[in-house]
């Protein structure tokens, strides 16, 4: 017998990623008032942030056959409600150095569950014969729009982020009960090809330039998440609550960008896609750098959602029609490759923020960007939906590399 609601695969998959997100979005509204409470610099914080990265970056190369070993329905309702409580005891961490410890298992998890839910996301796309992964992650933004909201609310109340960051464990508990208690794993399926990913898959040059495709969305993506309530709080004075609904802004315009992403790419071409929203977070890069009000930047801030939403789950479908070598080889090295270069994103900005302001960290993105407009051409002109054969977009035999990282 199982608990919970009863739902449709997909819509279990979309509770699944809302859920998630919920859980680790919390602690980003209230990253201004633990760097007050630490008394540090933007450099030394986002030398702490790096510890989730990290430990994302090893669950997602190694943790597939613990998981699988556990079985997926039970790691993943016991890791959600855990990720909750991960991050409420990270919180009471008294500096840097334990901040940067307590979330090295933050990321473990987080690593995981990606694994587990981009699996069943691809393995539900299979079991239905249509695409659901970029509506599956918009659902993540969703909830991270929620918890932009909720934890922006709670700092304008005036709760601490201890107090904040453990309320918010049994409401994810009780979540994970109601929507995921009656998840079963779909069928798995498998490739044709029985070529198995190595655990570090060496890039080659046509890959390395998706992966200047990717740079610039995953390095603002990752600006907007850590950074944009201290921008708010550092440049305008912001109150608590209007640097919470920037981060829920951000989220929201990425959610809804990618709900209807598929649905843009089958009709126009995947590199006509992509320039577009590299142009707009060029514009949003813009914005924000240069913005005289709080709403202006609001609006950037929007725009960077718009842009980054959408970068990297193409740049995954390129690599997977690749005809060189096996599809996992070339999903695995994009991935792994990009992963290693979200991890830089942190510290550089703010090391940059450090030394000639934080809104430098967001005009160091230019470059970035122009590099992947630049690159955007390895996209191809087919539509993804079209051109990837059944099995073969993965990371290993039958099974898709997650199309986030952190997040992303």
């Amino acid at each position: 017998m199982t608990l919970g609601l009863k739902l449709a695969p997909q819509h279990r998959v979309y509770a699944g990623f809302a859920i998630y997100s919920f859980a680790m979005g919390n602690i980003f509204p209230r990253l201004p008032d633990i760097k007050g409470a630490m008394g540090i610099e933007d450099g030394t914080l986002g030398l702490a942030l790096i510890g989730t990265p990290i430990g994302t970056l090893v669950a997602l190369t190694l943790a597939t056959p613990l998981l699988e070993r556990v079985g997926f329905r039970r790691a993943l309702l016991w890791l959600v409600p855990l990720l909750g409580l991960a991050y409420a005891l990270a919180v009471h961490a008294p500096g840097p150095a334990p901040l940067f410890l307590m979330l090295l298992p933050v990321g473990l998890m987080i690593g995981s569950i990606e694994i587990i839910l981009n699996v069943e996301a691809d393995r539900t796309e299979f079991l239905l014969k249509r695409r659901i992964m970029n509506r599956a992650h918009s659902f993540w933004s969703i909830g991270f729009f929620g918890a932009g909201l909720f934890g922006g609310a709670l700092a304008h109340l005036g709760l601490s982020p201890q107090l904040h960051l453990a309320v918010v464990v049994p409401m994810v508990s009780v979540a994970v009960a109601l929507f995921l208690g009656g998840f079963e794993p779909a069928p798995a399926r498998f490739a044709a090809s029985g070529d198995k990913a190595p655990m570090f898959a060496r890039p080659t040059l046509p890959i390395l330039i998706l992966v200047g495709v990717t740079l610039s969305a995953m390095l603002m993506e990752g600006a907007s998440m850590d950074w944009s309530a201290i921008y708010m709080r550092t440049v305008f004075d912001s109150g608590p609550f209007i640097a919470g609904i920037t981060v829920a802004l951000f989220a929201f315009s990425q959610a809804t960008t990618r709900f209807f992403a598929d649905k843009f790419v089958d009709r126009y071409s995947p590199n006509g896609v992509a320039r577009v929203l590299l142009a707009t977070m060029m514009a949003g890069v813009f914005i924000v750098f240069f913005s005289p009000l709080s709403v202006v930047s609001m609006l950037g801030f929007a725009l960077l959602g718009i842009g980054s939403s959408a970068i990297f789950p193409l740049a995954i479908s390129a690599a997977a029609q690749r005809t060189d070598r096996p599809a996992a080889i070339n999903v695995a090295a994009l991935s792994q490759i990009s992963f290693v270069a979200f991890l830089l994103g942190p510290p550089l900005l703010g090391f940059v923020s450090d030394h000639w302001g934080i809104r430098s960290a967001y005009g160091i993105g230019i470059p970035f960007i122009v590099l992947s407009l630049a690159a955007a051409g390895a996209l191809g002109r087919r539509s993804p939906s079209n051109a990837i054969p059944d099995g073969t977009e993965s990371g290993l035999p039958g099974e898709r590399v997650p199309a986030r990282a952190y997040e992303a």
